[in-house]
């Protein structure tokens, strides 16, 4: 019984990354997307950086409770036009051009709403600015 208890324990063990991991997210590639479109690491190295520390918070509140669903005012924006839900996980695989052309459209939409400072989210982005004025948690 005790060799029974051990194998199984040591299969759940070795299983459990296979059950509980989480596929490949939508979100993750809107990140990376952002970073390959809006900053070169060749052309201008300080908001390169910028924009890879900011990582996640471009979109979302940095040191926020509930970090995975609070968006900052860029975040939300971004959402009305990207849902992960437009994004199966094997599109990233089968299509990767429509997969980029669907985020850079979403992108760009959002990129003409108006930030709280009065500029669009597409100005600051162009002026190498991060697009969001509340992107950090004052809780």
């Amino acid at each position: 019984m005790k060799r029974f208890a051990i194998l199984l324990g040591s299969m759940m063990v070795f299983a459990s990354p296979m059950i509980f991991a989480s596929p490949a997210s939508a979100i993750a590639e809107f990140g990376k997307e952002f970073k390959k479109s809006f900053s070169d690491k060749e052309e201008d190295a300080d908001w390169y950086k910028t924009v890879a520390k900011a990582g996640c918070n471009v979109c979302h509140i940095k040191r926020h409770p509930d970090k995975k669903k609070a968006r900052n005012e860029y975040g939300q924006a971004v959402h009305k036009y990207l849902d992960k839900k437009d994004f199966p996980k094997d599109l990233f695989k089968s299509d990767p051009e429509k997969a980029k052309a669907m985020i850079l459209e979403g992108f760009k939409k959002a990129g003409e709403m108006k930030s709280s400072d009065g500029k669009t989210f597409g100005e600051k982005i162009e002026a190498k600015e991060l697009p969001a004025t509340d992107w950090e948690y004052e809780g």
